[in-house]
C-alpha cells in the first residue's frame, strides 16, 4: 500500500510541475490524485468507517484554510473593483531605477503582509507596466517584486498560504509570527535590494499615455471607503480570532458579510445594470476558484499520506539522518523553489506534531519563514513567481540568471538572523 500510495501522490505532483507540457490544468491534476489516494488507503484497510472518520476529521480542518482563502480573495476583488489600488498607485512619480525599485519593493513588502503574496504580485506587476516602459526594466523589477511578496508574506498570519495553513493548524500564532519573523523577512528583501541599488543607474523611462485608458468613474469616497474596509477587515482578523477563540475562516466570513452590507449602502440607489460588477456576487463570481480546488486536492492527498503513517515515518528518517532541525528546515525552504510551498508545508505539518513541537516553537516559525521565502529562488517556487512569469511572460532560465542569486543571497541572510535573533533575544 505505501509504495503504491507514494506513486500515485508522485506522480501526480510531476504532471502538476510540468501543467504547461501536459496541458492539463493542474487543479484538475490535484483532484485525481487526492481522491486516488483515498481510494488506494481505503482498498487496503478494512475498517471502511475508520477510514471514512479520518476522512471527515481532516476535512475539517481543511474546509478552514479553503474558506479563509475563499474569503480572503472575495474581499481583494471587491477592492479591486472598486479602483481601491489605484490610491496607491497614482501616487508614484519617482524616476531614478534604484530609488523607484526601493518605493516599489516596500510597498510590495508591506502589502503582501495585508493581502497576500500571489495578490500582492498581481497588483505590483500591473503597477510596474504603468511606471516602466523598457521590458529589460520592467522584468527585473517584477523579479525583485517576487521576493519582496515573499518575505511580506512570510511574517503574516494572512499574508501566505503556507503562513495562514501554520496558523489556522495552531502550530503557530499571529502575534509570534509577526514579531519573530518581521526582521529575518526584512532582511530577506534589504539584502537584494541594497546590492541592486549598486547595479541599477539612470531613470526608467514611463509608458505613453493611452488617450483611450478612461478614469476611473467611481467617486474618489467610495474608492477610499471600500480600500480601507477591506485593508481593516484583513487586519482585523487575527484580533477577531484572538478574542472570540474561533477560526479565523470565521472572521474573514463576517469581515466579508460586512463589506457585502458597506458596498450594497454605498450602491443601494443605482440601477442593476450599473453596480453588479462593484458587487460581491460578482467579486465571488471572479475568484480563482481553480486555485481553491489545486489546494482542495493536494492537502487531501497529504492528508491520506498522513493517516497511512507515511509522513510519521519520514519525520523520523529525517530526524535520524539530518539530526539539526536548522538544517532540516532551511532544506526544506530550498526545496520549496522546486516542489510547491502548500503541499510541502501540509506534509511537514503531517510529519511532526504538536506534542513533538507545540505551539510557537522555533521550528515551527523557522518553517513559516524558509518555506514563505525560499521560493523565490526559482521563478516557479511560488504562486508570486508563476503569476508574475504568466503576466510579463519571464522566462525560466533569464530569471535563473539574474534573480536567483539574489533571492539566495536574501533567504540565507534572512535565516541567519532569525537563528542569530532567537539565540540572543528569545
Amino acid at each position: 500500500m505505501t509504495l503504491l500510495l507514494i506513486c500515485v501522490f508522485v506522480l501526480g505532483y510531476v504532471i502538476i510541475a510540468f501543467e504547461h507540457s501536459f496541458k492539463i490544468n493542474k487543479a484538475a491534476t490535484a483532484l485525481v490524485s487526492g481522491v486516488l489516494c483515498w481510494v488506494v488507503y481505503s482498498s487496503y484497510m478494512p475498517d471502511k468507517v475508520a477510514v471514512n472518520a479520518q476522512l471527515t476529521a481532516h476535512l475539517g480542518e481543511l474546509s478552514g484554510i479553503l474558506f479563509f482563502l475563499l474569503g480572503a480573495m472575495a474581499i481583494v476583488e471587491l477592492m479591486d473593483a472598486h479602483d481601491g489600488f489605484n490610491i496607491i498607485t497614482e501616487r508614484i512619480s519617482e524616476l531614478k531605477k534604484w530609488k523607484l525599485l526601493w518605493i516599489v519593493a516596500m510597498i510590495t513588502f508591506f502589502l503582501s503582509a495585508l493581502l497576500d503574496n500571489l495578490t500582492t504580485s498581481i497588483v505590483m506587476v500591473s503597477l510596474l507596466r504603468k511606471l516602466i516602459r523598457k521590458d529589460e526594466d520592467r522584468l527585473y523589477f517584477a523579479g525583485i517584486v517576487i521576493i519582496a511578496a515573499n518575505g511580506g508574506g512570510a511574517w503574516s498570519p494572512i499574508g501566505d498560504v503556507t503562513t495562514t495553513m501554520l496558523w489556522i493548524g495552531g502550530q503557530i500564532t499571529a502575534k509570534n509570527i509577526v514579531v519573530k519573523l518581521f526582521v529575518p523577512s526584512l532582511v530577506c528583501v534589504l539584502v537584494p535590494l541594497i546590492y541592486s541599488s549598486f547595479k541599477l543607474k539612470g531613470e526608467v523611462e514611463r509608458p505613453l499615455l493611452d488617450a483611450s485608458a478612461k478614469p476611473s468613474s467611481l467617486p474618489v469616497k467610495q474608492q477610499w471607503v471600500v480600500f480601507l474596509s477591506g485593508v481593516l477587515i484583513l487586519l482585523l482578523v487575527p484580533v477577531f480570532k484572538a478574542v472570540t477563540h474561533l477560526p479565523p475562516y470565521m472572521g474573514i466570513l463576517i469581515g466579508l458579510g460586512l463589506l457585502w452590507v458597506i458596498t450594497e449602502v454605498l450602491h443601494g440607489n443605482k440601477e442593476e445594470e450599473e453596480k453588479h460588477h462593484l458587487s460581491v456576487v460578482n467579486a465571488l463570481r471572479k475568484i480563482d476558484s481553480p486555485s481553491i480546488l489545486f489546494f482542495f486536492g493536494i492537502l487531501v492527498g497529504i492528508a491520506a499520506l498522513e493517516s497511512a503513517g507515511i509522513l510519521t515515518d519520514l519525520a523520523h528518517w529525517m530526524s535520524k539522518t539530518i539530526a539539526n532541525d536548522n538544517l532540516i528546515v532551511m532544506s526544506l525552504g530550498i526545496l520549496s523553489a522546486l516542489v510547491d510551498n502548500v503541499p510541502l508545508v501540509a506534509a511537514v505539518q503531517g510529519m511532526y506534531s504538536l506534542t513533538d513541537y507545540p505551539t510557537d516553537h522555533y521550528f515551527w516559525e523557522f518553517l513559516a519563514y524558509c518555506t514563505g521565502t525560499g521560493g523565490s529562488t526559482l521563478i516557479i517556487g511560488s504562486a508570486a513567481g508563476v503569476a508574475a512569469m504568466g503576466m510579463e511572460e519571464i522566462g525560466f532560465f533569464w530569471y535563473l540568471k539574474r534573480i536567483s542569486f539574489l533571492a539566495l543571497l536574501g533567504y540565507f541572510a534572512g535565516a541567519l538572523v532569525y537563528i542569530a535573533e532567537h539565540a540572543f533575544f528569545f
